[in-house]
């Protein structure tokens, strides 16, 4: 789920972190393009690790800012294809549910992935649009976003960016995820 990634990047060093040290400085700048964005076929950037190498410093004729080449490794979020992951329900639709890990929110679970059989009812309280009900045996298990939901990766995307935005935000990266096996759904359906 998370991976140490190594990077080079060709980067500007802006004149107000001349006054930290450099490798502080550099770190500062790097964290402030990397961190909390997704990078196409890498993943989401979480953490700068370490910086391993430093070379430049030159200023190209009319940039005002020192050109730095630096090597360092980085920390990123990607699940990989058949990883059991547990998440908190974010949104339940008619479509499927929406989950999220706290620092990562663009988990789909669609319909035709949910337990089965399962159906659709209003949702009580109007937390969410409906809720989801799994029927096993005579009961009735609920996704009622009360507990975790394990759910098994079944594919991790990058959608190429939109020229023009419908409505809801862009995700550059998106999970696909299934609750149709055992042990997968909310915690307290297998305890």
């Amino acid at each position: 789920m998370f991976y140490l990634s190594l990077i080079e990047h060709k980067m500007l060093l802006p004149p107000r972190l001349l006054n930290l040290p450099l490798q502080d400085a550099i770190k500062e700048e790097l964290q402030n393009i990397f961190l909390d964005k997704v990078i196409s076929k890498l993943g989401l950037c979480i953490s700068i690790y370490d910086i391993r190498k430093i070379d430049g410093g030159f200023i190209s004729p009319g940039e005002g800012a020192s050109t730095y080449t630096v090597e360092f490794r980085m920390i990123v979020f990607r699940p990989f294809v058949g990883e059991i992951i547990s998440a908190k329900l974010k949104e339940s639709t008619a479509d499927g549910l929406r989950l999220s890990l706290g620092f990562f929110d663009d988990i789909n679970i669609p319909a035709g992935l949910i337990q089965k059989p399962s159906h659709r009812v209003p949702d009580p309280e109007n937390r969410y649009k409906v809720l989801w009900v799994w029927e096993f045996n005579g009961e009735e298990f609920f996704v009622d976003g009360i507990d975790e939901i394990r759910f098994k990766v079944i594919s991790v995307t990058y959608p190429p960016t939109p020229i023009e935005q419908q409505g809801e935000p862009f995700a550059p990266m998106v999970i696909t995820g299934s609750i149709d096996g055992d042990g997968l759904g909310p915690v307290s359906w297998w305890q």
